[in-house]
């Protein structure tokens, strides 16, 4: 199984269709988010998508934002029912410290993934904060640092 990368402008309407099923069911059904996923940020030039998929779509997803300071920011992190426990997010993560890891990587994660992030080098960088009602805590990755 390979990984898709595809950016903004690129992505076909059934991609965003895959995208955002995954997206609304991990996120809206699961985790019951009170704010909106469309968020206008996903058919940008600055936006990579990075997924997993079979037959059935995408197994496990992540998008990659560039920040106003060049850094790139890992968000919308979210993997089937069906396709967890197989290390899958790991190799998204993994494929984007080693696209992008030479320079800093940040990502706001759930507070209870800290230290699963924390295996790929990333260390909080703020205190802890509530989004869609799910506590966070923001992340960085430095410039070159551990990859996983």
């Amino acid at each position: 199984m390979s990984i898709r990368h595809v950016d903004g402008p690129d992505l076909t309407a059934a991609d965003v269709y895959a995208i955002w099923k995954i997206r609304d069911i991990v996120f809206a059904v699961e985790q019951q988010c009170d704010e909106p996923d469309v968020d206008d940020l996903d058919l940008l030039a600055t936006t990579t998508h990075l997924w997993f998929a079979d037959d059935d779509g995408p197994t496990s997803y992540l998008r990659v934002l560039t920040d106003a300071d060049g850094a790139r920011r890992i968000g919308r992190v979210a993997t089937r029912v069906d396709s967890r426990r197989r290390g899958l997010s790991g190799q998204l993560v993994a494929e984007v410290t080693r696209l992008w890891g030479d320079g800093v990587l940040r990502l706001n994660a759930q507070a209870y993934l800290e230290g699963w992030y924390g295996r790929f080098g990333y260390h909080r960088s703020g205190e802890n904060f509530v989004e869609a009602s799910i506590d966070h805590v923001p992340m960085q990755r430095p410039a070159g640092g551990f990859i996983a």
